[in-house]
């Protein structure tokens, strides 16, 4: 990975373990972002090209997921993406929907207490099992009225994969819509998106797709998308025949098949480069070697923690811990701060240190990017046994 590490110069100045919030952009990422805008500055260019952008981007990430372009829409953010997909369900009070919100982004809980005083949907919320999403749980909790199940692929803190299959199989039981916010995770595992068991998965480019904010995808199952009626509509998720795409036609709506019609107007051209670009990149490589070198370094990084004696979230070993390593107790504390004294002490002899990480949850979260190594990650160990011994222990 020495190659690729040196696409990235901003892994050259900081330990950089923080795409949990976004990723550090590569030179060939930079590089499409200058040619985009040079063409703007100069007012080259024809809106055709700008749409190769958009299509570019759109097919790059189906094969990274080994899916298929017809089923993902473009979106700004995954919160887009989510909200797109809850509003075109035919909701009916008395339905419920299955979420477990201490460990979902806020922006995959607050739609559905708004659905709550929209349409007078059930709110089934179910805890978390050791910092862990509870499938089993969720499983048991899904019913005749469940409408739809909701959860994380990778926690955002403390950072496990989600194991989806117990809730897909009830879910399909009982003929109700699995949603995954797939934020923490492409990218960063490889994935087969249409052996996943979901309807759904929304993701943004800032994290582990080494891009920018403003720019997400959207995919829905093709037969799921064909059922649904979107509640916000624009012109390139209507299917307009041979028609300009400023046609109105004669009033009568017929949507794009799949999820196009989830496609709202124009795109963030810009941030569609960027994401094509990255995306190729992550190609490039292989999600499998990305896998791979990511899950090695977070067991490395999270057996040296344990050695010395820190609350390592999970054990320093668990199968289900991808690229995230989470120290301190999980929901101990607000958005950026951990109740416990010694973990915010810790965090800030990290950042002085030129370790670049977060807090969440009340945990302090290293997120590891493929332009992470061995070398960051053991400095990141002995800064930690360095400022364990001081302390005369953790």
């Amino acid at each position: 990975m020495s190659r690729v590490r040196s696409l990235f110069p901003g892994a050259e100045q900081q330990i950089y373990l923080d795409s949990g919030v976004r990723g550090l952009i590569s030179v060939p990422v930079r590089r499409a972002i200058d040619a985009y805008l040079d063409a703007r500055m100069m007012g080259t260019g024809e809106k055709d090209e700008l749409r190769l952008h958009a299509e570019g981007a759109r097919t790059a990430f189906a094969a990274l997921v080994h899916g298929d372009a017809a089923d993902v829409a473009l979106t700004k953010n995954v919160s887009e993406g989510l909200n797109l997909f809850a509003a075109s369900i035919p909701w009916e009070p008395g339905d419920n929907v299955v979420l477990c919100p201490e460990l979902e982004h806020p922006n995959n809980v607050f739609l559905w207490y708004n659905l709550r005083l929209l349409h007078d949907v059930e709110v089934r919320a179910i805890e978390p099992d050791g910092g862990r999403v509870p499938s089993e749980a969720m499983a048991a909790a899904i019913d005749e009225r469940t409408r739809l199940v909701t959860l994380p692929h990778i926690s955002f803190a403390p950072g496990f994969v989600t194991d989806i299959d117990p809730v897909a199989e009830a879910a399909r039981c009982h003929g109700a819509l699995v949603l995954l916010d797939a934020a923490q995770s492409v990218g960063a595992i490889d994935i087969d998106i249409e052996n996943l068991g979901v309807d759904a998965l929304a993701v943004a480019t800032q994290k582990c797709l080494l891009a920018f904010y403003g720019f997400g995808f959207l995919w829905v199952r093709r037969e799921v998308a064909d059922d649904l009626h979107p509640r916000h509509v624009a012109r390139y998720g209507v299917d307009l025949g041979d028609a300009h795409e400023t046609a109105i036609g004669s009033g009568d709506l017929r949507f794009q098949a799949g999820a196009h019609r989830f496609d709202l107007g124009n795109f963030n051209y810009l941030g569609a480069a960027a994401a094509h670009a990255s995306i190729e990149l992550l190609r490039s490589i292989g999600m499998d070697r990305i896998e791979g070198h990511l899950r090695a370094l977070a067991a490395r990084l999270a057996t040296g923690l344990a050695e010395i004696g820190l609350p390592v979230v999970g054990a320093a070993d668990a199968p289900d811990r991808a690229h995230i390593v989470s120290v301190g107790e999980s929901g101990g504390g607000r958005h950026d701060s951990a109740d416990d004294p010694a973990m915010n002490d810790l965090y800030e002899e990290l950042r002085r240190n030129g370790v670049r990480l977060s807090i969440r949850r009340g945990v302090l979260r290293m997120s590891l990017g493929i332009y992470n190594n061995d070398a960051e990650v053991d400095r990141v160990i002995q800064i930690a046994r360095t400022w364990a011994e001081s302390r005369g222990g953790p």
